[in-house]
């Protein structure tokens, strides 16, 4: 009798289980006695762990053992806090970490001497730790959504990094430390709250991809027009009135550009003084025709 009740409890927690939330999979890889590293998935180039969109509002403390990983997606759930243990992690190549609530990084983020990606977009840091520096084979970083107004100096370390995203923060000015990046080939500062942009952009040699629309950017500085490689510059939504009359030495960019997914040169949105906004429909070759002659008369 007691047997039979007991097995009937059974049957009926079984089913309450089975109706019951589906558990995260890495939740129910441990409840079913599996190696953590069952997680794992080993592709052609990266061992990599996605946990992405769990629910999680801490990180669970096997992931710290998980030595292999390469690639880790932590992105899209509530964390408040990444523990000094990432350091641990030191083979970590690219690392996701978007769409949480975190308000700092841990400075043991600069033991990851093997990483090339990082994001940490959409949360919600003040400050970049200094540490972060020492990644010095970091590519690709980005912050953007975040509420962040300055960069550690530190930041000149970074000599591999080709691509950062800073868009949407609280940016007055563009970091000093930005202008020795020389590797940058897309600089996106878009929806800050940039006031100018320095002389010393000229610096950035090899950038093809400058954003900064949806500021208060008043005129663009002569030394912009050195960067001969730029393929897409976007000043749209600013307080631009004139241009500089050397802009048709960016040859490279093809068109005046609408598509905010296209190259060539969005200026739309702006207070342009006459009779730049009818030259400016007229297409780019107008434009530069324009600033070419007007050049040569003054």
């Amino acid at each position: 009798m007691g047997t039979e009740h007991s097995k009937s409890e059974e049957r009926r927690s079984m089913v309450f289980l089975r109706k019951g939330p589906k558990l995260p999979a890495w939740e129910d890889a441990l409840l079913a006695g599996r190696e953590p590293k069952s997680l794992l998935k080993r592709g052609l180039r990266y061992v990599s762990l996605s946990l992405i969109m769990k629910g999680m509002t801490s990180t669970p403390d096997f992931l710290w053992g998980l030595h292999e990983v390469q690639k880790l997606n932590l992105s899209r759930n509530q964390l408040v806090v990444i523990p000094p243990s990432l350091g641990k992690l030191d083979r970590l190549v690219v690392l996701n970490l978007g769409g949480n609530c975190l308000k700092c990084l841990p400075k043991e983020i600069g033991l990851l001497r093997n990483l090339k990606v990082l994001f940490v977009n959409m949360n919600c840091l003040k400050e970049v730790p200094a540490e972060l520096s020492l990644c010095r084979k970091l590519e690709v970083l980005s912050l953007s959504h975040n509420c962040i107004s300055q960069l550690p100096l530190s930041f000149t370390d970074l000599t591999s990094l080709r691509k950062l995203n800073l868009s949407n923060n609280r940016f007055v000015q563009i970091p000093l430390c930005i202008f020795a990046l020389r590797s940058l080939d897309f600089l996106h500062l878009g929806s800050n709250k940039l006031e100018n942009i320095a002389e010393s952009i000229q610096y950035l040699v090899n950038l093809q991809i400058f954003i900064v629309e949806n500021n208060n950017i008043r005129s663009l500085p002569r030394s912009l027009c050195y960067l001969s490689t730029l393929e897409l510059l976007n000043v749209d939504y600013n307080a631009i009135q004139t241009l500089p009359d050397d802009l048709y030495l960016l040859r490279r960019l093809r068109r005046i550009a609408w598509n905010p997914m296209d190259k060539g040169l969005h200026i739309a949105h702006n207070p342009l003084s006459r009779p730049l906004p009818e030259v400016v429909e007229g297409g780019l070759d107008v434009l530069f025709n324009y600033l070419r002659d007007k050049k040569e008369h003054n």
